[in-house]
């Protein structure tokens, strides 16, 4: 009797679930959507289906309001989406979530009123389900900062469910990291099982993987007892010395960018107080020169520019630039700024500087004045509020090494430093200006004699330290907000690092900082104060020249032997 309805329930079963696998995601989310009110119906049916990108898509657009149901005279509702084109009565052309658009009686397309439609409801263990859902289907995206996200988010969410997705995607990812974070969330999901076993397994894997994020949950497990206790605290010591790697690769890496910029906000200043012995107190100010000829410059690529500077209307047009046009808009910024400090330098070395060589208090007198009316002006012009410089997308994020995170910009300005360095030492080295230069520096009057136009290479020194304070400037704008008082904030760490490094030496000034970024770095980690650590490092500096007082490289001078 039994195997008479054996056929009819095969049959039947078939039936049932071969319909719910056969139906296409359009299908599947269709139906849910009609099943109003019936939240656990709703997710039996779309975990159901296979987590293809057309079913991503539509729960992507359900979760988002994006579904809408209209209401036909028979009072059956059908689940349409709106184009977002509207005509001149504000209606849409209305599609069915198959792609197809939805017909009339008459066979067309039908136009509707998005205020005439209401939104297909969810409630939070809906959404939960389709965020579930998003989740496991990010573990097969094709970029891999989607990958990483999804095996983030489902490791923290230690659901056993979760595991054979995880352990699939295992065998068939290549990329290390995406690798590495699979491991530690399956690790993770593990030690929440009730098997000590495999708890004990779980921790040992964590603590070869180094998980910084699992210490939480480890240090549970290491406060009870037995082998998984045991394994947690194993596990916990290769964490923790972990850490200490990656705090110590950490600070040597924000040492040697804060050297850079140092490097970079110096370089101009050993220029023109190292060769010239002009103490400039105008320099931090041809920093914030080139930090603002990067706004400007960004400005004219994006929505363009209204000044006013002393009542005066002044407008820079826009070019409306958008895409990878808009995204090279600092490379412009790079020689502009570079050339408007420059020019800067020279009109100040022109009409003030030339005037007050070899004496230095009424130099820096002066010069501090100068700052003094360059900040005014660039309150009158800009406003007195920081304006706000966008990083470029290729300057934005951060690259992970190991735990170790490398931000985009400071990779650069080590980049930058390096390249301007070089570039410099060929100028001084290799080219006729630089000759001149380092003639004048040896001896100015013999240099004159041999009809060496010295007022004119005094004018081009001046105008070069100039321009590499403002390339200086440009860089700093991208790693924070650029205000009247910019070149405040560095013009006395770049005093210190020409002055240990040795009046005069280009290597110096690069040892020095270097030498001062990692230690000021290395400090405030040391120390977890940043202001105890800065004051550390002045009174080294202090004690250094006391000792030291010539700084780490003399340069030798004839005019000064004499």
């Amino acid at each position: 009797m039994a195997l008479r309805f054996f056929p009819l329930l095969l049959c039947l079963f078939s039936l049932v679930f071969g319909v719910a696998r056969a139906s296409n995601p359009a299908e599947v989310v269709s139906k849910a959507v009609l099943l109003e009110d019936k939240t656990e119906e709703q997710i039996s049916l779309i975990q159901s289906a296979d987590p293809e990108p057309q079913l991503i898509a539509l729960l992507t657009l359900w979760k988002e309001g994006g579904i809408l149901l209209l209401e036909k005279p028979d009072k059956q509702k059908v689940p349409v989406r709106l184009e977002d084109k509207k005509d001149a009565d504000d209606k849409q052309a209305a599609f069915l979530l198959d792609g197809h658009p939805l017909l009339n009686a008459a066979g067309q397309p039908v136009r509707l009123l998005a205020s005439d439609l209401s939104a297909a409801e969810t409630d939070s263990e809906l959404r939960s389900a389709m965020k579930s859902i998003l989740d496991l289907s990010g573990l097969a995206a094709p970029d891999k900062t989607s990958r990483l996200q999804a095996v983030e988010t489902l490791g923290m969410e230690q659901n056993p469910a979760r595991l054979p997705a995880l352990r699939g995607r295992l065998a068939k990812e290549t990329d290390a990291q995406v690798l590495h974070g699979i491991n530690e969330a399956i690790a993770l999901t593990e030690i929440k099982s009730a098997d000590p076993e495999t708890v004990t397994s779980a921790c040992r894997t964590l603590g070869d993987l180094g998980s910084i994020r699992s210490q939480d949950a480890l240090g549970a497990i290491a406060k009870e007892s037995g082998p998984q206790a045991r394994a947690a605290q194993d596990a916990l010591r290769k964490i923790e010395l972990h850490l200490l790697y990656v705090n110590t690769l950490g600070t040597l890496f924000r040492g040697l960018s804060l050297g850079s910029v140092l490097l970079v906000a110096a370089l101009g200043l050993a220029v023109t107080f190292g060769l010239m012995g002009v103490i400039n107190m105008a320099h931090g100010e041809m920093i914030a020169v080139g930090a603002y000829t990067t706004y400007v410059v960004q400005c004219i690529f994006g929505p363009g520019l209204e000044l006013s500077p002393f009542g005066l209307h002044l407008s820079f047009p826009s070019l409306k630039a958008t895409g990878w046009l808009y995204e090279s808009y600092f490379l412009f910024a790079i020689p502009l700024s570079f050339l408007t400090a420059a020019l800067a330098g020279i009109a100040l070395e022109r009409f003030v500087i030339r005037f007050l060589y070899r004496r230095p208090l009424e130099s820096l007198l002066a010069t501090w004045g100068v700052s003094l009316v360059l900040q005014q002006l660039f309150r009158l012009t800009f406003g007195a509020n920081n304006v706000q410089v966008a990083s470029p997308s290729w300057l934005s994020g951060h690259w992970t090494l190991n735990d170790v995170s490398l931000g985009w910009n400071r990779v650069f300005v080590i980049g930058f430093a390096i390249v301007i360095v070089i570039g410099v030492f060929l100028l001084l080295s290799r080219t006729p200006l630089g000759l001149l230069i380092r003639a004048v520096m040896q001896n100015r009057s013999m240099a004159a004699c041999m009809g060496v136009r010295t007022e004119r290479v005094n004018r081009l020194t001046f105008g070069l330290g100039s321009g590499l304070a403002g390339l200086a400037g440009a860089f700093l704008s991208q790693i924070g907000n650029v205000g009247p008082s910019l070149g405040q904030s560095y013009i006395v760490d770049a005093f210190m690092t020409v002055v240990v490094g040795g009046v005069g030496s280009l290597f110096g000034t690069i040892f020095s900082a270097l030498g001062i970024g990692m230690a000021d770095q290395s400090l405030q980690q040391i120390l977890g104060n940043p202001v105890l650590g800065k004051i550390l490092v002045l009174a080294g500096i202090i004690l250094f020249l006391q000792w030291r007082p010539a700084g780490l490289f003399v340069t030798s001078s004839r005019s000064i032997d004499n």
